[in-house]
Formats: structure tokens, C-alpha cells, sequence
């Protein structure tokens, strides 16, 4: 999928975005996008025919930037706990200010039985990739005694991405952003504890 985007439709996709962020796949519609872009439901059609399109392209956009920002962070960030530190501190930066209170892509984990299959299947990969970072990072820190691993590598990778996101999910519960920087700040010394 190509992810060259016109300046209208790179518009759109933002603001699917934060649709997306606020109430799922099934918490917007093509009249919303219109409102905040400013144009007509047809002029969206003509960049993205479906929602299903739309959506797609917001995920896998997501994914590439999640991508290089991981990348980014194994390539200027050598510690492995800073490396955690600093991924869980730009999701509190997002959740405090509310740029992105919550992953667009945990949004739309909770409606996989619902959403089209390649939105789902773009949502699986994008937490598979998620997961297997935060192995690497984990297996660099319990090799370097940073880390008191107390399972295999991959159950606490899941463990650690499961309290971030439920982490989200809690701060978004309870009306409270310190609460997301409060659960993962727990989620990292539980790491560096002893076993």
C-alpha cells in the first residue's frame, strides 16, 4: 500500500486519526471527517471510496511511523531500560496533553470481530512488531543484569505491552492522565526488580 498522500488526503487520514483515537471504527463517519476538513463526503470518496480504505491507510501509517520511531530509539537510546523508559515516556507525553490519548491501534483491537479482516490483520501486525521490540529490549537488558526476567522472553514482552495499553485504557477510565505514567513507571520497576 502506498502510503503518498496529497495534502488534502494526508489531511483527512489525521483527522480519521483522531476520530479514530476518540471513538473506534464504528465512532465516526464520513460527515464527521467532512465537518472538521471542511469538504464534502464525495471530495473523501474520491481519496479513500470506502471507510475500510480510509481506515487502512490510517493503520498502516500508524504502523510505519511506529516503526521508525522504535528505530529510532534502538538507534540513539543504547540502555535498554531508557530505551523502555522512553517509549512508555512518549505515550504519557501523548496521553497528558491529549494529542493521542489512547493507541488509534488499541482502539481498534477492542473491535476486531467487527472491522473489516485487512484493517484487523494490519492491527495483529502492528502489535506483533510491537512485541517482538520489546523482547529485543528485554532480552539486551536481562543480558546485561538491567532486567529480572521471571518468564520467557516473549510472556513478559506481552505482559510489559499489555500493561502500557491497559495503562491507556485505565487513564482514559478513570478521567486521570497521571494514571497512565503512574502504571507504566510500576510496569518498568517491576522489570529491574529482583525475581
Amino acid at each position: 500500500m502506498s502510503l503518498e498522500l496529497s495534502p488534502r488526503a494526508a489531511e483527512i487520514v489525521e483527522q480519521a486519526k483522531l476520530l479514530l483515537a476518540a471513538g473506534g471504527y464504528h465512532g465516526f463517519s464520513y460527515a464527521d471527517i467532512s465537518e472538521r476538513v471542511r469538504i464534502g463526503k464525495p471530495s473523501i470518496h474520491h481519496h479513500f471510496p470506502t471507510k475500510a480504505d480510509l481506515v487502512l491507510t490510517v493503520v498502516a501509517q500508524h504502523r510505519g511511523q511506529s516503526r521508525a520511531g522504535l528505530a529510532a530509539l534502538d538507534e540513539q537510546v543504547q540502555d535498554p531500560l531508557g530505551r523502555l523508559t522512553a517509549y512508555t515516556d512518549y505515550w504519557a507525553n501523548c496521553v497528558r496533553e491529549g494529542s493521542m490519548p489512547i493507541c488509534i491501534c488499541a482502539m481498534l483491537a477492542a473491535e476486531l470481530p467487527m472491522i473489516p479482516q485487512a484493517i484487523a490483520d494490519e492491527v495483529r501486525a502492528y502489535f506483533g512488531e510491537l512485541a517482538a521490540w520489546i523482547a529485543a529490549v528485554l532480552e539486551s537488558g536481562a543480558a546485561k543484569g538491567q532486567f529480572q526476567l521471571r518468564d520467557d522472553v516473549k510472556a513478559e514482552a506481552q505482559a510489559f505491552m499489555s500493561t502500557v495499553y491497559g495503562a491507556m485504557l485505565t487513564a482514559r477510565a478513570c478521567g486521570d492522565p497521571q494514571a497512565f505514567a503512574s502504571i507504566s513507571r510500576a510496569a518498568l520497576r517491576q522489570l529491574t526488580g529482583p525475581a
